[in-house]
């Protein structure tokens, strides 16, 4: 089995294929293996009942839904036998049911149970030559302003908060051999981060994700989202974020959404540390009554919700809806999962990259 790309799913089908007696070959046109995963917080997780992940992600796909809410389970357990180290038995979200592993040992335990990662290579020429069963793992296409501008259609560019080299490779390789597109192409998930120039270390810290507790605008002075409507993920704030000028807004609070809790920390306390906070008298508009403090945010991709489509299998389907021989697809290259909301993008990874290596080697 060829596999293009070396993050979560295609790290995982090359283990489980080895566990199934093949010899996987990864391809990462990388200088590194692990992707968007070893830069994310590690957890790996799913929607408690398989009915909250349908209202979450209206837009998505049941069949891929409920594979990925059926098999997620066991796919965590097995990759504790593997060696992750966990971090946490839990989410800290009511919602949610998962682990969170430490990114740097898991990519590595995923690495020494996939066995031969070869790095820099240029997957784009390699893998449509290739008699052998292709998976297509190489993250999505946020890397690629030019699929970004015609998909997504932002307002300005958008920054990336995600590995350089996402770029479109398995979309493309996919289209060339017929693929069919899922729905959900112009939605991402990202973060809007404090508007300032960011690196790989940053990605955590400068997320502001306290929207939904701030009155919104841009920088017009239009209040252009209610965040009494924001979701507990605030994707459709960033998603809204993009489309505004510049892909640019401001979060205005008062003591009271200062007051507010995101997890163990107050919004004070993150909003303290925000780079482009400032006074309310120094919007670029009349502040509203009650504000004490404004930050400049803007919108971030980390990784495309929409892609190529695939059945439970993880084989590609061509736009008639028919598999295509010997392709796969798995991790944010396949779209139509969270289609319309939000859902771990390292789960779908993790069990679409051992579906594929099991359908693979059947």
């Amino acid at each position: 089995m060829l596999i293009a790309g070396a993050g979560m799913a295609g790290l995982c089908a090359a283990a489980r294929s080895r566990e199934l007696g093949g010899s996987p070959i990864v391809l990462e046109k990388g200088s590194r293996p692990g992707g968007s995963m070893l830069l994310s917080s590690g957890v790996v997780w799913r929607y408690r009942s398989l009915d909250e992940f349908r209202a979450q992600c209206p837009g998505g796909d049941p069949r891929l839904q409920e594979l990925v809410h059926g098999r997620l389970d066991e796919g965590l357990e097995w990759l504790e036998a593997i060696g992750a180290p966990v971090l946490a038995q839990e989410t800290g979200n009511p919602l949610t049911t998962g682990v969170r592993f430490d990114p740097k040992g898991l990519t590595e335990a995923l690495v020494r149970a996939a066995g031969d990662v070869r790095l820099g290579q240029p997957v784009t020429v390699t893998v449509t030559v290739t008699d052998q069963p292709l998976l297509l793992a190489t993250g999505g296409f946020q890397g690629d302003p030019d699929l970004v501008e015609r998909f997504v259609r932002p307002a300005a560019a958008l920054r990336l908060r995600a590995n350089r080299w996402s770029a479109g490779d398995g979309l493309r390789a996919g289209l060339e051999r017929g693929a069919g597109l899922s729905e959900g192409l112009d939605e991402f998930y990202g973060r809007n981060m404090a508007d300032v120039d960011f690196g790989e270390p940053d990605f955590v810290p400068l997320a502001q994700v306290y929207g939904r507790f701030a009155r919104i605008f841009n920088d017009l002075g239009e209040e252009f989202i209610d965040h009494n409507d924001v979701s507990w993920s605030e994707i459709d704030l960033v998603q809204a974020t993009a489309h505004q000028p510049g892909a640019r807004a401001w979060y205005v609070l008062d003591d009271e959404a200062l007051d507010e809790r995101v997890r163990e920390r107050t919004v004070r306390e993150i909003v303290a540390e925000a780079p482009t906070r400032i006074e309310p008298a120094d919007l670029p508009f009349p502040a509203p009554e009650g504000a004490v403090v404004a930050v400049r945010v803007a919108a971030a991709m980390t990784h495309t919700i929409g892609g190529l489509r695939v059945d439970e299998q993880a084989r590609v389907l061509d736009g008639g809806g028919a598999p295509i021989d010997g392709l796969y697809g798995a991790g944010a290259d396949v779209g139509g999962i969270s289609t319309g909301g939000y859902a771990s993008g390292l789960a779908s990874a993790l069990v679409l990259g051992r579906v594929a290596a099991e359908a693979a080697a059947s």
